[in-house]
């Protein structure tokens, strides 16, 4: 079953919620992001693929316990990020790091060691409970009804990412559009077909 934490200090814009979304994907994610005193040298480290809600939970824990966030650490120069964490040791406050690529190669051994020693969380693949959550939430930013059993029908049949639990909605949003008619099979299976290719669409 999913639930949703609540993020009360950032307002809802297009393409991000204004909660997240929970189920067993990333229920332990919360579950750790909520308790950062547990964490090894107060730090930790957070991975997901691409739109999994890295920079939700990332902006969600900041707002919880005023703990510092960086965002896209494997993009910054290690020298700085070294020094960020001695900073937070220092001050005694906690540190999630976000990498948004697949992997974190540290070349700097220094931060290497301090890394291999903190909280690695790992957000996973959605279930069918949370894909259909988050189905329902995309279309609902877009003001978009997807229709009855829309869930139910596309969720066996699309590619199990986020990405995709995504791009499937922006297409029935744009065919929806485009043919001035309300989402109904016809246009589910169409979508999965131009985001997935004719096979996943044509699934029964």
């Amino acid at each position: 079953m999913s639930s949703q934490i609540a993020l009360p200090l950032i307002p809802a814009t297009s393409g991000q919620p204004a909660s997240i979304i929970l189920g067993t994907g990333n229920r332990a994610v919360a579950e750790a992001l909520a308790a950062p005193e547990t964490w090894p040298f107060r730090t930790a480290i957070l991975h997901g693929p691409p739109r999994s809600g890295k920079s939700l939970f990332a902006r969600w824990f900041a707002s919880r316990h005023a703990g510092g966030v960086i965002d896209g650490v494997e993009s910054l120069d290690e020298t700085e990020v070294f020094h960020r964490w001695n900073r937070a040791q220092e001050d005694g406050f906690p540190l999630l790091l976000v990498v948004d690529g697949e992997n974190w190669e540290i070349a700097l051994p220094d931060l290497r060691s301090r890394m291999s020693a903190a909280l690695q969380l790992e957000i996973g693949a959605p279930d069918d409970s949370l894909a259909s959550d988050l189905m329902l939430s995309y279309a609902a930013q877009r003001g978009l009804a997807l229709g009855e059993g829309a869930p139910a029908y596309l969720v066996p049949r699309m590619e199990r990412s986020y990405a995709a639990i995504e791009k499937i909605v922006a297409e029935i949003d744009r065919l929806s559009l485009e043919r001035q008619v309300a989402p109904t099979l016809s246009v589910w299976r169409d979508a999965l077909e131009a985001v997935q290719g004719p096979e996943q669409g044509r699934l029964i």
